[in-house]
């Protein structure tokens, strides 16, 4: 009954993960207006989240719920690498985001200039195979467990999956993948709300300004501090998932790799409920995520020229 229960729940998670991400994907793809570089990087954590979710969340709950893995040691490798992959594009990709609104809110009259489509989709490709390269060399020339051999032999046995991490690897892939780059958003985020207020304090100040140049600047000033807030949540419910995760991947190698497995994989489970959190973010905070919505679930989206709908009012 507690298996049963168990697949259940996660199956739930990961139908919830994939549709919602798919989503995303599909309405910033499909409808023009939204061709924009803060939603391409979006667009591209949202395919993060969908592999994810497709392609490692299943096998994250078959190992939970089994208490044993049946896919082989070659898949396993994989697996790993996949899921280190992923979850590093996905801090890459936040860090891309908050840069990317600093120079929205900080220096909106330089960020068309600086921040264009091509230049967007340098940083999206380089993010991928930045990715890939780290995930899969760290775990396939087994730099992982280099000067715990023996350890990890003694540890391993038939029907196990387990990501063990020495005191280096364990304490660089936390600090260069988490904390660093999750300190480093925070004080942009900071820095973009207090630029934000100065610059709202400033329009209200202007006397000289005509009361329709006011409104406009005002608009534009909220809309992108609105896209800043949105995104700082996510940011913030990002550290909030994997937390939990890397403090145990900092100690346990400390400690001689006492903690039990199963609580590394619930943690684990818990980071990668970042994924679908992701969509419930944009579907509450981002008012034409939930206008595409209706059009996709009323079948317009499939009507000549739904491309062009205005999703957004200037």
């Amino acid at each position: 009954e507690l298996q049963a229960s168990l697949y259940i729940i996660m199956c739930i998670i990961i139908v919830v993960t994939v549709c919602g991400n798919l989503l995303v994907v599909v309405t910033i793809s499909h409808f023009r207006q939204l061709h924009t570089p803060t939603n391409y990087l979006i667009l591209s954590l949202a395919l993060v989240d969908l592999l994810l979710g497709g392609f490692v969340m299943p096998y994250l709950m078959a190992r939970i719920a089994e208490s044993c893995w049946y896919f082989g040691e070659l898949l396993c490798k994989f697996h790993h690498s996949s899921a280190i992959m992923l979850v590093t594009a996905s801090i890459i990709h936040l860090c891309l985001i908050s840069v990317d609104r600093y120079f929205a809110v900080c220096h909106p009259l330089r960020y068309k200039n600086i921040i264009t489509d091509f230049v967007t989709f340098i940083f999206i490709v380089f993010t991928w195979v930045l990715s890939a390269v780290l995930g899969f060399i760290i775990i396939f020339l087994e730099l992982n467990i280099k000067g715990i051999e023996d350890q990890y032999i003694n540890a391993k046995c038939v029907g196990s999956c387990n990501l063990m991490l020495n005191e280096v690897s364990g304490l660089l892939s936390s600090l260069f993948s988490f904390y660093l780059p999750g300190a480093v958003m925070i004080c942009i985020y900071i820095k973009i709300f207090s630029v934000a207020s100065r610059q709202a304090r400033a329009i209200r100040d202007v006397g000289h300004q005509s009361q329709k140049e006011q409104k406009k600047w005002a608009a534009s000033n909220r809309r992108e501090t609105k896209a800043a807030k949105t995104l700082a949540i996510v940011v913030g419910v990002f550290i909030f998932c994997w937390v939990p995760y890397f403090l145990c991947n900092i100690i346990d190698p400390l400690i001689n790799h006492v903690m039990s497995p199963l609580l590394f994989e619930i943690f684990m489970w818990f980071g990668y409920m970042n994924s679908t959190f992701n969509p419930l973010v944009y579907g509450f905070f981002y008012s034409w995520f939930r206008k595409a919505l209706k059009l996709i679930a009323t079948g317009k989206i499939f009507q000549n020229c739904s491309s062009r709908t205005k999703l957004i009012c200037d």
